[in-house]
């Protein structure tokens, strides 16, 4: 069985990895990719927002009115998250503030 092999040599940057994975920004498939970046990245910082806050993920669901498996889902990139419920989580739930930036 012969594998397609990719030259390596040929990607100097990780937005050259990018742009032969997902295509140039502004594609579809690029901008899905990015979205699913994001979310990502959404969770991995409450998942370690709530590490630094001693908490579990059941003591975060208490303390905001939703569910041990919903915030599981967040952290886990399973499941999107409405801007409404982010803050909770993250201002009433962790006492954190949120930042958003639109550039």
């Amino acid at each position: 069985m012969k594998t397609k092999k990719h030259k390596s040599k040929d990607i100097t940057t990780f937005e050259d990895h990018l742009k032969r994975r997902y295509g140039k920004i502004g594609t579809q498939r690029r901008t899905e990719f990015e979205i699913r970046a994001q979310a990502f990245a959404i969770g991995e910082i409450i998942k370690e927002e709530r590490r630094l806050a001693h908490m579990t993920q059941e003591e975060l669901a208490r303390k905001t009115g939703t569910r041990k498996s919903f915030i599981s889902r967040i952290e886990n990139c399973h499941s999107d998250i409405q801007l409404s419920t982010l803050y909770r989580l993250v201002e009433l739930g962790l006492g954190r503030k949120i930042s958003l930036t639109i550039q």
